[in-house]
């Protein structure tokens, strides 16, 4: 025997129940495994709803040892008049009742008997427009292709839906002249979505408000089923006058691209719990049946409104209960003899596309500078501190530097590395100076613009601008960092960015741990390449004292990569250079005991550097003579030094070939 509890809830009248009747119902569809959704609609025909109550009671539902069944409902319906389908009619009072695909049931498949075409027409109209959205719709411009199948062409595009409602209402029996006569064998179609009145196409829609879900290959019946059970957030459910129901479903995207992901996402979850969609139907232009109109003598009327969850975000909150959006787990063998592909390198050794990297440094080190000069080498395929890098499309986002002195910063960049500034149109800037927002506000924007520029990269300067939370709390950086996956997944960009050092010395830190606040963006980046200042000798400060240059070394700790070997370049204004003569070499950072004892060396008198000479020349020339090398080693001082002590000392010692004597007595 077939039964049907739908159809017997549709006996009964809610609004002539009493409370505790109406709770019995609830807490029996639950029992029967049915959404809140359907206890929902059933009661929205009681001047006693009120929104949300149902659900809230829904929860509180927990299951007894002697639960309210399908039965109850059953006998309701029987009490009222109704008759259950079966040979004798008749259903045990505690029988479990099952919808099982076949039978029509709650949503009336069968046509109302006072149907009302121009209501349909203009309940539809109003729940899917605004007054001055313009409605697209086809009644009789269709054509007989080879198949002798009749297809719908442009049809009207131009008519608002004010208007159009007007017109119905003024000629409430005759729909035709409102809308043109269409076809009998056909019927007629309607575009769910508003268009700006110019054509048909993606590009003339004006609002991705709601997209088509329909199935051929279910029954009506079990389609409805399936669409309340999974609580879609339908706004209008037309009957199409043939074998499938065409499910208006909201889909509230801001733009074209947010609407293709939306309605994949909303097809792939119908697809993995048992609904086989039409996927011809994921455009934001398509048609729909129209309802209030016939087909073949079948009614193409409205079978619904306002079912499921109210919004897309609602649904996604049903959804998180049933799935996630998170990628399918797989077994390592799906790659045996074909691993994927690795994005491609940006730059070489370091960042490859799509991945994310830090670069921290103390305050002087030039930073922002270091990040043009990137910005350059990227949009010109040239080197970048000696590393190879992709010739590319690359964003700046600057969040710190006035906007002029950013653009003059990029001029001088290029004077000063003396190269054809060819490719500067693929460096575009974002100057944000006192337009920053938190990081996860200034995200979406971000993603928004830059979808279809074909960037290869995204510098974010500097991140203290946009951090939001405690620097030192790793929950809240965690989330904070978070946002950049969300940058290189959405976009397919590597995403760099700079964050300063953390207050004192950093020489005896690992280059992971200087970076200021939480171990997180020691963690979170797949490349951090880290600015240390060296301590300069005397005669290399002296050196370089005039043009008031400062050195650095730069040291990785990478995902994807050996780390690198550390290179050491000095910063001259405007530009990071390469230290390739050696000078550097031997500078420890500073910070470290090598560093103090370097820094100390510089603030003895002469006379206590002539003496510490001396005294050194005394323990090591046995033979009367010593290299250079073994007193540069003795002293831990460079070979430079020496020379420098040397000079100052006014010819007391004398240099051959690297060898050092006292000086002869004149005669």
């Amino acid at each position: 025997m077939e039964n049907n509890l739908l159809s017997a809830l549709k006996a009964i009248d809610v609004s002539k129940l009493s409370r505790a009747e109406w709770i019995s119902v609830g807490m029996a569809l639950k029992e029967e495994g049915y959404p809140c959704s359907v206890w929902d609609d059933w009661s929205r025909n009681d001047v006693r709803y009120h929104p949300g109550e149902c659900e809230r009671k829904w929860n509180s539902f927990r299951g007894s040892g002697t639960p309210v069944k399908g039965g109850t409902i059953v006998q309701m319906a029987k009490d009222r008049g109704w008759t259950p389908f079966g040979e004798d009619g008749c259903m045990a009072w505690d029988d479990t009742i099952e919808y099982d695909g076949v039978t029509d049931g709650f949503s009336g498949f069968t046509p109302p008997d006072a149907w009302d075409p121009a209501k349909d027409l203009v309940t539809y109209l109003e729940l899917l427009f605004e007054p001055d959205d313009k409605v697209g719709y086809v009644t009789n411009d269709v054509w007989q292709d080879a198949d002798g199948r009749w297809v719908p062409s442009k049809g009207v595009y131009d008519r608002t839906a004010a208007e159009l409602i007007a017109s119905i209402r003024k000629h409430p029996d005759d729909l035709g002249a409102t809308i043109g006569d269409w076809k009998k064998e056909v019927g007629a179609w309607i575009r769910f979505n508003p268009v700006d009145g110019a054509g048909v196409k993606n590009e003339n829609v004006t609002r991705f408000r709601y997209a088509l879900v329909e199935s051929d290959t279910l029954p009506i019946a079990e389609q409805d089923v399936l669409f309340r059970k999974l609580e879609l957030p339908i706004a209008a459910l037309v009957h199409s006058g043939g074998k499938s129901l065409h499910a208006i479903v909201h889909i509230d995207a801001e733009n074209y691209e947010e609407y293709r992901k939306r309605v994949d996402f909303l097809y792939d979850f119908l697809e993995k719990n048992g609904v086989t969609i039409d996927r011809q139907n994921r455009n934001p232009s398509r048609l729909s049946r129209m309802p209030g109109v016939t087909r073949n003598g079948n009614r193409q009327y409205l079978a619904a409104t306002n079912i499921g969850r109210k919004s897309w975000v609602d649904w996604l909150d049903f959804v998180e209960g049933v799935t996630d959006e998170l990628p399918d787990m797989e077994p390592l063998s799906v790659y045996k003899g074909n691993p994927p592909e690795l994005p491609e390198e940006l730059i070489s050794g370091i960042l490859r596309r799509g991945h994310k990297m830090l670069i921290s440094g103390s305050s002087k080190a030039g930073k922002s500078f270091l990040l043009m000069e990137l910005c350059v080498s990227l949009a010109e395929g040239l080197p970048w501190l000696g590393f190879p890098c992709k010739k590319g499309r690359v964003l700046y986002v600057n969040l710190e530097i006035d906007p002029a002195s950013a653009v003059n910063r990029f001029l001088k960049i290029y004077e000063a590395l003396k190269i054809p500034a060819d490719n500067m149109d693929s460096i575009v800037l974002w100057n944000l100076r006192g337009h920053a927002v938190p990081l996860d506000q200034l995200v979406p924007k971000l993603i928004r613009r830059v979808r279809d520029q074909k960037f290869d990269a995204i510098i974010i300067d500097p991140i203290y601008k946009v951090i939001t939370g405690d620097e030192n709390n790793a929950s809240e950086m965690g989330a904070f960092c978070n946002q950049f996956d969300k940058i290189c997944t959405e976009t397919g960009c590597s995403t760099i960015y700079c964050h300063h050092h953390s207050k004192g010395a950093q020489g005896m830190k690992k280059a992971m741990d200087r970076a200021s606040g939480s171990g997180v963006f020691a963690r979170d980046p797949d490349a951090q390449l880290d600015m240390i200042q060296l301590e300069l000798s005397e005669d290399i400060e002296n050196y370089v004292a005039d043009g008031g240059a400062t050195a650095w070394r730069l040291e990785s700790s990478l995902r994807e990569f050996p780390n690198i070997t550390p290179v050491n370049f000095w910063f001259e204004y405007p530009l990071h250079r390469i230290d390739t003569g050696g000078e550097l070499g031997s500078m420890p950072a500073q910070g470290t005991p090598q560093a103090g004892r370097v820094k100390n060396g510089k603030n003895k008198s002469p006379e206590e550097a002539a003496s510490e000479f001396r005294n050194a020349y005394n323990v090591l020339a046995l033979d009367g003579s010593v290299t250079v090398a073994d007193l540069a080693a003795y002293m831990e001082i460079s070979d430079k030094t020496i020379y420098a002590r040397l000079k100052k000392m006014g010819g007391e010692f004398v240099l051959e070939k690297g060898v050092i004597r006292r000086s002869e007595p004149s005669s």
